[in-house]
């Protein structure tokens, strides 16, 4: 019986649906508008983000709300970080020991996604439900990602040693 429940996500080309969608964003990159919210604990922050991710990963991102940030932009690559902002300041707590920002959340989506291990892969409603893990260490993060049958992602939570830290609704997901 468990190894019916354990294959039965992907032994049925499930799996094959998350490699299309991974192929899409090395080949072309992606553009979508971001709402998160990183959970703290005892806080939440929330905050929308316009961001587009090249075919090697680099996003820039514009931030939409609240008001009082809006209008601050940044660009996340692997090598390097950059904010730009005039009278304005967005000052978050790292989270996962120092490897998380909430702003870098749609960053770590974008790389998880063409090339972290994907686990598992499973019809959900009218969605595709995969789990990726972007780590080999025993406290890896963990990221969660929902995408419908055109591979346009809808929604995506980040974890950290089992705890979400960054959930984000996805809106406007196209790939340029």
């Amino acid at each position: 019986m468990v190894l019916f429940l354990l294959t039965g996500c992907d032994g049925n080309g499930y799996l094959d649906k998350a490699m299309e969608l991974r192929q899409k964003l090395m080949q072309s990159g992606c553009s979508f508008d971001a709402e998160i919210t990183a959970d703290y604990g005892d806080v939440q922050h929330q905050f929308s983000l316009h961001c587009q991710a090249d075919q090697h990963g680099n996003l820039n991102f514009s931030v939409l709300e609240p008001e009082s940030i809006a209008d601050i932009t940044g660009i996340i690559s692997a090598s390097e970080g950059k904010l730009t902002f005039d009278d304005k300041a967005v000052a978050f707590s790292l989270m996962a020991e120092g490897q998380l920002s909430p702003v870098s959340g749609p960053w770590v989506m974008v790389k998880a996604l063409q090339g972290g291990y994907l686990s598992s892969c499973c019809p959900e409603d009218d969605l595709y439900h995969l789990s990726i893990d972007d780590s080999y260490e025993a406290q890896s993060m963990g990221l969660e990602v929902w995408f419908n049958e055109d591979r346009q992602i809808t929604y995506a939570e980040i974890y950290w040693k089992g705890r979400m830290l960054l959930s984000m609704g996805i809106e406007n997901f196209v790939y340029v």
